[in-house]
């Protein structure tokens, strides 16, 4: 089974509990983290928490044109869009840090 007996099954298990620890420390942080990202030079400006949570979406009132709704949509898909980009490779690259960059299904 284990070379050296029960007491590196021992030691292997004390790691895992404390990097899971670790991870559900890290985990809450992110997700009170806020992240912004915009579209159309600051146009539109969105807030989003570690959780893919929207906080908030700003409009500059020079891009509401009600003659070109479809322009506003854009931008707002857009800025939403990198929000999401932005909060996924943060994750990532503060998981990874703990993980030693192995991956681990599910997590996060």
């Amino acid at each position: 089974m284990f070379p050296g007996g029960g007491k590196q099954l021992a030691d292997l298990q004390k790691q895992m509990q404390k990097m899971q620890k670790e991870l559900i420390k890290q985990q809450e942080e992110l997700e009170a983290k806020i992240w912004t990202a915009n579209s159309g030079g600051g146009m539109v400006t969105v807030e989003m928490n570690g959780k893919y949570d929207v906080q908030s979406i700003k409009l500059n009132k020079e891009v509401v044109d009600p003659e070109d709704i479809e322009m506003l949509e854009d931008l707002i898909l857009a800025a939403l869009k990198e929000a999401h980009q932005i909060v996924e490779k943060e994750v990532e690259a503060d998981v990874s840090k703990l993980t030693g960059g192995m991956k681990i299904p599910g997590l996060f």
